[in-house]
This record gives structure tokens, C-alpha cells and sequence, in this order.
């Protein structure tokens, strides 16, 4: 997703707000496989896996040649690219001292698994997504913050006022003062203490603040308040084993670290620090509906909420920039909205393609249509790399050799 937000206004035609689902109505049946990595992912070459070497010699291209001097951060600059398909790694290729064990900050990708850990609380019991969220977040208790819902926050349509500029407002950037000023001390309640600037579930704004309030609220949902009398600590034990034990240890990550604000909470938003296959095997996860070696991690039908547009996007009048990628639930999808003329972000690509996106070029593709988990971190600078021409290299190199 792209960091900073154009000022204007797109003027066109909004539509009522509506369900638009991004998967086919089979991918639940069809998305399982018996094939997992283990504690390392198995390779196998690309021909083996159906894939034509030449159009990857294409993609390959696209992805690693850089023009300019690199002091000058211009050009495509790919850092990390792990290509799974079938349950093995296809090809992978790095840069700029990057290996498949070294750390890459992912930026907004996090975002995503802000969603996996809201899907977790919710297969436990802990959360319904339809409850208003002051019910587990107090707050954002009393007035008009009580109608915010669970799902008005995945889908960053919580109404809350919000700007988001990074570079191009920084004096009076919400975002910037959240993560690097007067909010760094608890960065959740600095966003939630934002007055309503809209009916919720009526405005969709990209908000970095939302996603943090969700974190704080599932965090809660998990950390275990001392005894009336006991020495006044609480702990986080359990929120500790969801995210290290039940998420992360379960489907084989090792490399992934996420930063925590002054109160303790996970930096959902922005700020976790992770490898190209450990993000493979998180796309992975998604690929396959939520479940890991037969073991559901998520509920029934979690990926489908979660590759659903945002109903709030229909009726909300964009920005240049918002065109560019199509919200789900923490997660994008390639929808499009043909009502007002507004094609698919990647029209090269599947319609079921379905992404976590960060800034700089960080980004997690599944394609579940041609069983692909495609990982690119990277450290773009000025808008050379091109999602959609991407998607249609990557697309091509399933082409049979003529």
C-alpha cells in the first residue's frame, strides 16, 4: 500500500455499498493440499513445477535490474523474491546483502497478520466481528465510538477523523505523530481518542491507527489481569503463545520479530521485521484457507470475509491513490469496481489474486487460481515498480514454451 495519500478527490459516480466476494465459490473446497513445509522449505526446480524458464528469465529481469547509482535509490529495487508453488519453493533470488535468514522490515504487510490474529481470537471464542468493539476496547466506550463495530475497524471504515499523510502532511500527519511523537507511548489509545468524523461503516479511510486499536483490542482479549490485592502487573502469556506458539511456531516461522510500542503492544500497523520465506509460508497459510497440516488456525471462511471489498469503499470518493489498490479485510483484492468505471487494480492478473502490500514495495501475493505464493520485499523509492506488470510476468511464466 502505498504510504502517502494524494489530497484530491477522485469525482466519481459511487455506487451503494455492497458484498463483492475476490474468491471463487470452490476455494474453500479446493484450496487444501497434504504438501507443507517442514522446518525448512522443500525446492524444486521450475520446470518441474510447470514453469516455461524463459518468461521466468523475463520476471527475473523486471525484478533485479537496476538502473542509477544505488546512493540515489532510484529504479526497481528488489531486495528479496521467494516463489512457492505446489508447497516448494520455484525459484528465489536476493540483493543488497539480503539471504533467505536476514530480517526485512515489512511495513504495512503487518497489517495482515493483524487480521490472522483477529481471526484467531474470533475461532477461540473470543470475539465476535459484528460486536461493537468498546465491548472489548473501553476506549472507544460512550458517544458515537459505541457503533463502531470489529469489522468497521478490519475494514478501515471506523469513521474515526484520521489523516495518514506521511511526507506529503507531516505537521499535521495523525500517523507520524502515532508512531514517532506524542502517540508512542500507547498507540492504540492515541488512536482511538480520534473524534467520529463519520457515521462508521460509512467512510473508508486507510488508517494505520485502526489497525493498532485492533491489535490492543486482541491483545486484551489474552492478557490476564492480577487479583484484586495482587501486585498490579499483568501478563501477557497468552497473547505471547497465540502469536509465537499458535501462529507463528505452528506454520514454521523462525525470522520474525515485531516492535512494540512503550505500552507493550505489538506494532500491528508497521512494524514487524521478517524474511521471505517466513512471509511465503504466512501467504501459504492463506492459500490453503487457513489451515496447517489439517490444524485450523482460522475460522471457516475467514479468507473469504477477508478478500471481500469493503462495503464502505463503494460509497466513499477516493483519492488517485486509493484507486490503486482494492481494501479487503487488512489485505487487498483485484475486484475492481465497474459501476463507476474503475477496472481491476491488476488486470493482468487473476481476479482471485489477493495481496498484503506495504510501503517501499513490500508485498505478499496469493494467487490461488494458479497455486502461487509470491514474496517481493524490497526498497523502492519513486514509483518505478509496477504491481500490475509484475503480476503479468508472473502470470506468463506458466505459459508452455511455444
Amino acid at each position: 500500500m502505498p504510504i502517502c495519500l494524494a489530497l484530491c478527490c477522485v469525482k466519481k459516480p459511487l455506487v451503494p455499498a455492497q458484498v463483492r466476494e475476490a474468491l471463487p465459490a470452490n476455494f474453500e473446497a479446493t484450496a487444501k493440499t497434504a504438501v507443507y513445509p517442514t522446518a525448512e522449505w522443500s525446492e524444486l526446480q521450475p520446470q518441474k513445477a510447470g514453469i516455461n524458464r524463459e518468461k521466468l528469465k523475463n520476471l527475473e529481469q523486471y525484478l533485479f535490474t537496476t538502473t542509477g547509482k544505488e546512493a540515489e535509490r532510484k529504479g526497481i529495487r528488489t531486495d528479496a523474491f521467494v516463489l512457492v508453488r505446489g508447497g516448494n519453493i520455484v525459484f528465489e533470488r536476493y540483493a543488497r546483502d539480503f539471504h533467505k535468514n536476514r530480517k526485512h522490515l515489512a511495513w504495512s504487510v503487518t497489517k495482515s497478520f493483524v487480521n490472522a490474529l483477529v481471526g484467531m481470537a474470533v475461532l477461540d471464542g473470543k470475539l465476535k466481528i459484528d460486536d461493537s468493539a468498546a465491548k472489548y476496547y473501553a476506549p472507544l466506550a460512550g458517544g458515537s465510538k459505541a457503533a463502531i463495530s470489529i469489522d468497521h475497524l478490519m475494514r478501515m471504515s471506523s469513521g474515526l477523523d484520521w489523516s495518514e499523510g506521511y511526507e506529503s502532511s507531516p505537521l499535521k500527519s495523525s500517523v507520524v505523530a502515532m508512531l514517532y511523537t506524542r502517540g508512542r507511548s500507547d498507540m492504540a489509545a492515541f488512536a482511538a481518542a480520534h473524534d467520529v468524523a463519520y457515521p462508521p461503516g460509512t467512510h473508508w479511510y486507510y488508517s494505520s491507527g485502526t489497525t493498532n486499536i485492533l491489535t490492543a483490542l486482541v491483545r486484551g482479549q489474552y492478557t490476564t489481569v492480577p487479583a484484586l490485592g495482587a501486585v498490579p502487573v499483568a501478563t501477557d502469556s497468552r497473547f505471547e503463545e497465540l502469536i509465537f506458539h499458535r501462529l507463528f511456531r505452528t506454520i514454521g516461522i523462525r525470522f520474525t520479530t515485531f516492535e512494540r510500542d512503550a505500552a507493550g503492544t505489538p506494532i500491528g500497523s508497521s512494524y514487524l521485521y521478517t524474511t521471505a520465506r517466513d512471509l511465503a509460508r504466512f501467504g501459504y497459510l492463506y492459500l490453503h484457507d487457513g489451515v496447517w497440516q489439517y490444524q485450523r488456525l482460522l475460522p471457516e471462511k475467514w479468507v473469504r470475509y477477508t478478500t471481500t471489498m469493503a462495503p464502505a469503499y463503494y460509497t466513499t470518493e477516493l483519492s488517485e491513490e486509493d484507486f490503486k489498490d482494492n481494501p479487503g479485510a487488512q489485505w487487498y483484492v483485484n475486484l475492481g469496481i465497474p459501476e463507476r468505471a474503475q477496472e481491476r487494480p491488476w488486470p493482468d492478473a487473476p481476479a482471485d489474486t489477493f495481496a498484503a502490500l506495504g510501503h517501499w514495495g513490500q508485498s505478499l501475493f496469493v494467487i490461488p487460481s494458479l497455486d502461487l505464493v509470491a514474496v517481493r520485499l524490497a526498497d523502492d523509492r519513486d514509483g518505478s515498480f509496477n504491481k500490475n506488470r509484475f503480476l503479468g510476468l508472473l502470470k506468463n511464466i506458466l505459459e508452455k514454451a511455444s
